[in-house]
């Protein structure tokens, strides 16, 4: 048997062939980032290669002054005679899709993903392959999301109910592909839109990419007379309970999440209301794509990679659970402490987790990983 063209170690996955890293976890000499959430970008790696439409968000997460190499999708590369492409991946702005070919076989390793239409992201191109590593976040059948559009128009009308209110709304949402999908979608003809300095340093990344995007000045650099009670202010979760949250007068809280697809979630996160919205691929969506890829051997990362991996071994895929430390919704901007192995697992591993059927658990015995509360670096 051939050895695997990726395998996973210490500092990540990697090609060996190729002599380089895709996301790593610890600085690298050479790493292949597939976005700029903090869980796939590591600072201090001595040459990046990312999708040139993401390069920016990277430089915001690396450092200005780090090696970074911009690579137009699609346009492929060959290194250590190993052939590089990267194709979009729908998750966020210049997320990509890492397609490596080395003597006829090739493996497409998916960062995090998702096929729903979002204004602010190119959209997810399915890539042929023959083995694909996925993520998992959202892999139980609970998890089916709404058109995004009527999740905007809730968000709309919750706006629209504070305001007869006088109540401020506090939208808490991710800094980092969250806010300005919500701002690409929010009606500004409503009211004034706000938002936290964490969120003003992305966004300010996706207008010089050229993403239209209404408005939003950062709430510190309003005027004092500036109408909070009318306006809908975006702001990341680590702003809750902070002396930033208290210009406010009496606000309604909101998240959006794909976690409030969770019944109990909105209770542990004191939020008045929550909104399902997910850059992530909800369960259909990742049947969906792994069986584009036409791929016959799949590795799933993060989230419930357990049950799935199980649901399409059921359907003939050869199919694993891969421990990595990506976390999946909640921005990256904290790391999971899940344990890696040393090398790609080669049969099912039963005690991976306990949550191995896919079939519908009750809602309450769901959890969801842990928040990426800390600001963007």
């Amino acid at each position: 048997m051939r050895d695997p063209l990726v395998e996973l170690t210490e500092r990540g996955l990697y090609c060996r062939a190729g002599d380089f890293y895709i996301d790593p976890w610890q600085p690298v000499d050479r790493a292949v980032v597939t976005h700029a959430h903090g869980d796939h970008a590591v600072a201090e790696c001595a040459h990046y290669l990312t999708a040139a439409p993401g390069r920016g968000l990277l430089a915001l997460r690396v450092g200005e002054g780090a090696d970074i190499q911009p690579l137009a999708y699609g346009d492929p590369i060959v290194h250590h005679g190993v052939g590089v492409s990267l194709h979009p991946a729908g998750h966020i702005l210049g997320s990509a899709q890492v397609r490596i070919e080395h003597h006829g076989e090739v493996w497409v390793v998916s960062g995090d993903y998702k096929l729903g239409p979002d204004p602010t992201c190119a959209p997810f191109e399915s890539v042929r392959c023959h083995c694909f590593i996925s993520e998992s976040t959202f892999g139980l059948p609970i998890f089916r999301w709404a058109p995004p559009a009527a999740t905007m128009q809730d968000v709309a009308n919750w706006w629209r109910v504070n305001q007869q209110s006088a109540r401020t709304s506090l939208l808490l949402c991710y800094a980092l592909g969250k806010a300005q999908r919500l701002l690409a979608g929010v009606d500004p003809e409503i009211g004034p839109i706000y938002v936290h300095g964490a969120v003003e340093r992305m966004t300010a990344v996706y207008r010089a990419a050229g993403v239209r995007l209404p408005p939003a000045p950062p709430v510190l650099e309003a005027a004092r007379s500036a109408d909070f009670e009318r306006a809908l202010i975006l702001a990341p979760p680590s702003a809750q309970g902070t002396p930033w949250t208290r210009r406010f007068k009496r606000p309604v809280r909101g998240f959006a999440s794909g976690w409030m697809q969770i019944r109990g979630t909105r209770r542990r996160k004191v939020v008045d209301r929550g909104f399902v919205l997910s850059d992530h691929a909800d369960w259909n969506e990742l049947l969906a794509a792994i069986a584009g890829t036409g791929a016959e051997r799949v590795f799933l990362t993060h989230g419930y990679a357990q049950a799935m991996a199980r649901h399409l071994r059921e359907r003939g895929l050869d199919a694993h659970p891969l421990a990595t430390r990506f976390v999946g919704e909640g921005g990256g901007e904290e790391l999971a402490a899940s344990p890696a192995s040393s090398d790609m697992p080669e049969r099912p591993d039963d005690d991976l987790a306990a949550a191995s059927d896919p079939s519908e658990p009750p809602e309450d015995a769901l959890t969801e990983p842990p928040d990426a509360e800390g600001e963007p670096a």
